[in-house]
């Protein structure tokens, strides 16, 4: 590998979609199902969202999401099977946390399967203490659902 030609980048408008999608199905088995729609989405919601590129291809990726003072979250690392061992997922990470939306943040969490050696190296620690999840499934509620629900919640607060 000739690091002359890896760049990273926080332009989440030239993040091609579809080579995240392969990305995602080469080397992370939590987002092989992932979509084209849903990511884009994702990628809109998140800052900061940084690519590792080695000329045009995309071989890394990372995005968080933040309140820019308190909690933030990263989400979805992930470095070519290719251009693992070579010190760009650490590069990666810390460039995620450098981010001015980032770097001031009191706690930056996220979430690992088997990599948990390998977050602490860059500074992480288990913390078994705060995790806790609710999977919501908004696909199964059909609009009016929805709608019902908002309108339930307006006549209660407006009394």
């Amino acid at each position: 590998m000739n690091n002359s030609q890896i760049l990273f980048s926080d332009a989440k408008s030239k993040i091609d979609v579809e080579q995240l999608q392969k990305l995602f199905t080469l080397g992370a088995f939590w987002a092989t199902e992932r979509n084209i729609e849903d990511l884009t989405e994702a990628i809109k919601n998140s800052e900061p969202v940084i690519a590792v590129w080695n000329k045009q291809q995309l071989i890394g990726f990372a995005r968080a999401t933040s309140d820019g003072v308190y909690r933030a979250t990263i989400w979805d690392v992930v470095i070519h099977p290719d251009f693992r061992g070579t010190g760009l997922g650490s590069k990666l990470v810390e460039t995620v946390l450098s981010h001015p939306r980032m770097n001031k943040v009191e706690r930056v969490y996220l979430m690992t399967t088997h990599q948990q050696k390998f977050y602490e190296k860059i500074g992480f620690e288990q913390n078994i203490s705060t995790t806790m999840v609710i999977y919501n499934n908004p696909k199964n509620l059909t609009n009016l659902d929805t709608l019902s629900a908002v309108t339930q919640l307006t006549e209660f607060l407006e009394g």
